[in-house]
Order: structure tokens, then sequence, then C-alpha cells
């Protein structure tokens, strides 16, 4: 394990991150192995390259999908050539000015390396409902609002 694989794969998330705020799903279903998977925050699962991009199009393209704000939690090596990253998000809805608990959500990225390239083994993006626990809502968006 090396800070630059490290820097790498926080890159990699980085690119994942513009792409959905770009509202380009090509961009981010390039960033995905041939194998990849992409599991969404309403449990949708879209699997290779392909589905990814035809999953993401019309979302991009019917919907007004708010940008993420971010916080990478974590990011270790699971093996070699393999690494995870836990991040922290939310969402500023259109027309609004601040984050919207109900949409924050705990990220989970599984990064490949592949012939010297760091690709997306599998995304998940998960609620951060805390059923009953408001106060982790109120403590998840703060740490977002302060990020």
């Amino acid at each position: 394990m090396t800070s630059s694989e490290s820097n790498e794969v926080y890159a990699l998330y980085k690119r994942l991150i513009e792409a959905w705020n770009n509202r380009d799903a090509s961009a981010m279903a390039e960033l995905f192995t041939e194998g990849g998977e992409m599991i969404g925050f309403d449990g949708s699962l879209a699997a290779g390259n392909e589905e990814i991009f035809s999953h993401l199009s019309p979302i991009f393209n019917e919907h007004p999908t708010p940008p993420f704000v971010w916080k990478v939690k974590s990011e270790r090596e699971l093996y070699t050539n393999t690494r995870i990253l836990r991040a922290i998000v939310g969402m500023v809805p259109p027309g609004k000015k601040e984050l919207e608990p109900s949409l924050n959500a705990h990220q989970t990225l599984v990064a490949v390396k592949q012939e010297g390239t760091w690709r997306i083994g599998l995304f998940q993006n998960t609620p951060a409902q805390f059923q009953g626990r408001p106060e982790l809502v109120e403590q998840m968006t703060d740490e977002l609002k302060n990020s």
C-alpha cells in the first residue's frame, strides 16, 4: 500500500462525484470495470458499463438530480490491487440553499487496479436515515456542512 495508490483511489472517487454533479452518465459508466456494479440510493442494481450508462441516462435526462456534497471518511487496502473507500454525502436540492437531510447517504467504493489503472468494481450509495435517531442525521448533516 502506498500513499500514491490512496491518492489515485481518492481521485477516482472524486471523478465519480464530479460526473454525477455534471449529470454525465457516460463519464460515470466509464469509471467502472467491465463487470463493475452500482447499487443506487433506491436499491437499484446496474452491472457493467453499458447497463450503468443505461440506468443513469434517464435519471439525468428526466430528473433534476441535486449535486453531492461529500466527505471521504476512510480509504484502505483490502488486498493487493483492491482498495475500499467510504464517504458520506448530502445533497442540496434544486432551488434550495441548504442540505436536505433525508438525502444524506453513506457511499462505499471498491476500487480494483487493472493493467495499472484504478477502476470501480463496486459502488454503493446507501441512505443514511438512522431510523429513530434524528441526532445522527443532524450530526452527519453538520459534518457535511463543515467539510
